[in-house]
């Protein structure tokens, strides 16, 4: 799976080419009520600007600075011609087969509303899993449209484990599909087990760890029994994952 931390489709595009399984992304909206892809809610750290996503209409959006800061790996750059901050409709349209999972980065029921309708419009209930940290923003995106697969939120995936850890779990119904967790070794080594992660899977839930970039993090979540993992480095991935397999 791919971070799109970066707005450039064609960053995006080069990282599909070389067989990128999943975007990962995250959304707001404008005050014009337009969907767009952005990490932060504020575009100060990104274009230079300090002014909120939802302040503006989409045709007032500053553009990305020419040169970003890769998040989680600050020594990476990443450059770009294209500095436009991309609509979600524009990423559908360029990616219509490729997976996505989309961060609704606030508590807004109009994002959640547009998001959805979008998701219906171009016919990607079966492509698109949504969701947040928030246990009430999933609440209200399964509310919104249940025929798109929802993320585990904070709440419940420390639900999910004290259940693992108890016994319980395989007694309770769950109807997310995607459980994704950060990396941080002591979350995985105290916490993490092989038997959740194959149990969940068996119960047909994909498994996310992120935000991995380096060879030993990616090993560390394959041989727990991760369904994937999340990186800024798709050709670093994609490399591990040839000689992991081979």
């Amino acid at each position: 799976m791919f971070n799109v931390a970066m707005p450039f489709l064609c960053c995006v595009s080069s990282a599909v080419t070389i067989g990128t399984d999943m975007l990962e992304l995250d959304c707001h909206i404008t005050k014009d009520e337009q969907v767009v892809v952005s990490h932060d809610a504020n575009l100060k750290r990104s274009t230079g600007i300090n002014v909120n996503v939802s302040d503006l209409k989409y045709c007032e959006l500053p553009p990305y600075l020419c040169k970003l800061d890769v998040p989680f790996q600050r020594a990476c750059k990443c450059e770009g011609k294209d500095n436009r901050i991309p609509l979600l409709k524009e990423v559908f349209e360029a990616f219509p087969e490729t997976p996505i999972n989309i961060d609704i980065k606030v508590n807004n029921n109009v994002l959640i509303k547009k998001v959805s309708e979008l998701v219906k419009q171009y016919k990607r209930e079966h492509l698109t899993v949504w969701g947040n940290a928030s246990s009430e923003i999933v609440e209200k995106c399964y509310k919104e449209n249940s025929d798109i697969p929802i993320l585990f939120s904070l709440q419940r995936v420390l639900l999910i484990l004290g259940l693992f850890f108890t016994g319980l779990l395989p007694f309770v119904p769950i109807r997310e599909q995607f459980f994704e967790i950060p990396m941080p070794s002591i979350i995985l080594n105290l916490l993490m087990r092989k038997a959740l992660f194959d149990h969940l899977t068996a119960r047909g839930i994909q498994v996310y760890v992120w935000v991995l970039n380096e060879e030993h993090e990616y090993k560390r979540a394959f041989d727990l029994g991760a369904t994937g993992v999340m990186t800024d480095y798709p050709t670093k991935l994609k490399d591990f994952l040839n000689n992991f397999s081979a």
